[in-house]
């Protein structure tokens, strides 16, 4: 049986993988873990087999959420011997520091992962499902603006190592990154690949893929080890079940925060009713900023982060919780990451949702294979202890979101993002333009958003000019960008309506692209 269906994702050739799995016949996830391994190739900066992820998967009414996220090691070793030091990336509107070295390496899940999710779900043999990736590895893809624009954010990361520099860095400007127009290459990790796809992902985790990790971890200052790598296993979790006007959103659960933060939010804005406030207007904007803070604040107060993981749903959603923030929001006046997401449906109604990240990369590619290691222990958003204070042997948490929405009519959409704590928000914002003012898919993931946090509001162009003076006014500490920004997110999404017709959209603030095989 045919599935076809479509895809939206952050890449062309990306998208592309996963339109050619669904014209072989193969199912939605089929064709998602087809696009993760072209990503690894076509959006090197944010998708890697060396870092985490998530899947949520729809199929026959049922979902199911698929955690492979990065997990932290399961010993620690004196912090003299370990290779650990920041580095600033600049983004253009904003800077931020994060930590690389060998000691920033958590233990990665996302190559588990894809071979989990295979046998649970796949139709199609591995070994056809990463023919695409093969290609793009081999032939080569032509670097674009965005992916210019990453390489260089991200130069004091990718240029760290010569190892590194020797595969990110320009054939023709000695010292600098890949330009749009050049071409990128990753041979070894097609051989890499192609061995995985025979052998099995216990090649990389308990065989010789892993051992010059695990030997230099131990020899270059890292913390995993090959028990770290032996013990790495997913795990499947139910799904975060929230109602918003008359849909329900199946979102990522705890331990991650990402989907009980956007559970939150939307509980709070429920009684709000956003649709009756006109979208742009100040009154729309101010609601949705409020409903940031607050959720924001809620995440502290609650003390989320040091609850166990089976009461941290209660906590946050619990009523009398729910009802004071709920107030501030109806009643009280005004006076930043490497990430990648995936959105796949097909014509038998099944969906996958599939967000991955790297972190930053860490600049350390796992010697033969092209692969890229992920530096989450140097990513202070989920590091809330402090850096080197992590629980032993842990799943850390994570803003992702890969979520599901579903009408009582049968309809489904498959959607979420990347872009760090801005995640949430953008989601947020787009539920909100769907089922609120009633936009269809496309319209409502490239309208203009605004991210507040911390007291600092950052608008998007593309509001009235009246309304974008109010927000001045009324919030003294922002930014007004002069263009859309990766910032803001990237909520690729795509929909299956009651009459099985599809759309999509790839959000065009991470080069994002959407494609139907129908």
């Amino acid at each position: 049986m045919s599935h076809k269906g479509a895809v939206a994702a952050g890449h062309p050739e990306t998208v592309e993988a996963a339109r050619l799995m669904l014209e072989a016949g193969g199912n939605a996830f089929d064709a998602a873990l087809a696009a993760l391994c072209a990503a690894c190739v076509a959006e090197p900066v944010l998708a890697s087999l060396g870092g985490g992820g998530f899947l949520m998967a729809a199929r026959d009414r049922q979902t199911r959420l698929y955690d492979f996220f990065t997990q932290t090691p399961r010993c620690r070793r004196p912090l003299d011997e370990i290779a650990f030091y920041p580095i600033v990336a600049d983004f253009g509107g904003t800077q931020q520091e994060f930590h690389i070295g060998l000691g920033a390496m958590a233990v990665p899940g996302v190559l588990r992962g894809l071979f989990h999710v295979h046998r649970e779900l796949g139709s199609i043999p591995m070994r056809r499902l990463i023919e695409p990736a093969l290609t793009l590895a081999r032939r080569g893809v032509t670097v674009n603006a965005f992916q210019e624009y990453m390489l260089q954010v991200t130069k004091p990361i990718y240029a760290s190592t010569s190892e590194s520099l020797a595969v990110y860095g320009s054939r023709e400007r000695a010292g600098e990154m890949l330009g749009e127009g050049e071409t990128f290459r990753l041979p070894a990790f097609a051989d890499a690949l192609e061995s995985l796809a025979i052998e099995g992902d216990r090649l990389f985790y308990e065989g010789e893929m892993g051992q010059p990790l695990v030997a230099d971890a131990r020899n270059r200052g890292g913390f995993l080890t090959a028990d770290d790598l032996k013990h790495y296993r997913v795990v499947e979790r139910e799904p975060l079940s929230v109602e918003y006007r008359g849909a329900r959103l199946l979102t990522n659960p705890p331990p991650s925060s990402g989907g009980l933060l956007i559970g939150f939010a939307l509980r709070l804005l429920e009684a709000a009713d956003p649709g009756d406030r006109g979208f742009g207007s100040p009154e729309h904007l101010d609601l949705l900023a409020r409903t940031m803070d607050l959720t924001n604040q809620a995440r502290i107060e609650s003390g989320l982060r040091d609850l166990p993981i089976d009461q941290q749903a209660g906590a946050l959603l619990d009523p009398p919780f729910l009802a004071r923030y709920r107030d501030e929001v109806l009643h009280r006046r005004r006076a930043n990451r490497g990430t990648t997401h995936i959105s796949v449906i097909d014509l038998q109604g099944q969906a996958a949702s599939l967000t991955l990240s790297n972190g930053e990369g860490v600049g350390y590619l796992v010697p033969g294979t092209g692969i890229m290691m992920n530096n989450m222990l140097g990513e202070e958003d989920i590091n809330p202890h402090g850096f080197n204070n992590w629980p032993l042997d842990s799943r850390i948490a994570s803003m992702m979101a890969p979520s599901v929405l579903r009408w009582p009519d049968g309809r489904i959409a498959a959607l979420g993002s990347g872009g760090s704590n801005r995640i949430r928000t953008a989601i947020i914002q787009v539920l909100v333009n769907l089922l609120d003012f009633g936009m269809d898919l496309e319209p409502a993931v490239e309208a203009p958003r605004i991210h507040h946090e911390n007291g600092f509001l950052d608008v998007e162009p593309g509001y009235p000019e009246s309304t974008q003076n109010w927000l001045a006014d009324q919030f003294p500490r922002h930014r007004m960008w002069e263009q859309r920004n990766m910032f803001f997110g990237g909520v690729h999404s795509v929909a299956l309506n009651a009459a099985r017709r599809v759309s999509g959209a790839g959000d065009p603030r991470r080069g994002g692209r959407w494609a139907s095989s129908a």
